[in-house]
């Protein structure tokens, strides 16, 4: 096996120069690149990671715990991740878990075995307590509101989100407000229904179980909540739908069975996808991208000032008003 030394010589350059070329460093001349790259291709060398990270300390990589890869709404916060990422030349390891708690430890396993640096953790299954047992092995980032533990967070606010958008269906005339949910037992749902109790009571109106429609994740569940509400004897007049794509779902289906929006039904949609956008849905934009870049910068952080301390970062929302109310 040919060594750095070798591969130096046969390419022309400097030892300092291969190092430069097998880190990933940007501020090498092309030629001398290309040139080390030959000599690597041709004298079939490669690198023993599990050595390089030994000698460096760290892998360069963070784990990423994402319950689903093709929900629009983790997309977009691993999005805000990877292009952060990209600039300081670290990788990302993607968790698919579909929130079982095995697939979530796992994880954390790999946290603990110095498989990676960091993990962010951008929805989960398991308890704050398991996870912050974890904590000593390195840094461990949430995507939700966590005080008083040896984890760091960033968010935005779910309970005055919601209140914003219910407050502005109460103000355009709505009386009979409903809402979707992914997942009605995670913490962000909680809090989502506590809004929705409160804030209806402070107005005066009136909140339904029948009202609040669960396991709506994808664009065909927009469709299939449009079907429902259409057979409901007393259905709501407006509906936030936590989910832009759920939301343009329901709305095309809409369109096809004659049901009017707004006249017949309002909607808010979440997240501002580029599909509110083009459908022109009133929607909240709760900075996804930049959750993501923020979670990243966090974990990044605690790896290169190596501090214990927790980071606790609120970012805001807001409305966007379009034409669905």
């Amino acid at each position: 096996m040919p060594n750095i030394k070798q591969i130096a010589e046969a390419a022309g350059v400097s030892v300092s120069t291969v190092s430069r070329v097998l880190n990933g460093h940007p501020y090498v001349r092309e030629d001398k690149r290309k040139a080390v790259e030959d000599a690597i291709e041709r004298l079939q060398y490669s690198r023993n990671m599990n050595a390089v990270h030994l000698v460096r300390g760290t892998t360069q990589t963070i784990g990423v715990i994402i319950p689903q890869i093709n929900n629009a709404y983790f997309g977009k916060v691993v999005e805000g991740i990877g292009q952060h990422a990209l600039e300081v030349n670290y990788q990302l390891m993607l968790c698919q878990t579909d929130y079982r708690t095995q697939e979530e430890r796992k994880a954390l396993h790999m946290l603990r075995d110095k498989i990676i640096d960091g993990l962010i953790i951008i929805s989960r299954s398991l308890s704050l307590n398991q996870i912050e047992k974890y904590a000593k092995y390195g840094p461990i980032t949430l995507c939700e509101e966590v005080r008083g533990r040896a984890l760091s967070c960033v968010y935005f606010d779910h309970y005055a989100s919601f209140q914003k958008a219910i407050t502005y269906l109460w103000d355009k005339g709505h009386r009979r407000i409903g809402y979707t949910v992914n997942r009605r037992n995670s913490a962000s749902s909680a809090t989502r229904h506590k809004a929705y109790l409160d804030t209806l009571a402070s107005l005066g109106g009136e909140s339904r179980e029948a009202w609040i429609f669960d396991n709506c994740r994808y664009i065909e569940d927009g469709a299939k909540l449009l079907t429902h509400i259409m057979t409901m004897n007393e259905p709501p007049s407006a509906l936030i739908i936590t989910g832009d794509h759920v939301a343009a779902g329901l709305m095309i289906t809409a369109q096809s069975h004659g049901v009017r929006i707004p006249g017949d039904l309002a909607v808010i949609g979440w997240d501002n996808q580029p599909i509110s956008k083009l459908l022109g849905i009133t929607t909240i934009d709760n900075r996804l991208n930049e959750i993501g870049a923020e979670a990243f910068g966090i974990v990044y952080r605690h790896i290169t000032e190596q501090t214990d301390n927790t980071i606790i970062q609120e970012l805001g929302f807001k409305l966007v008003e379009r034409s669905t109310v």
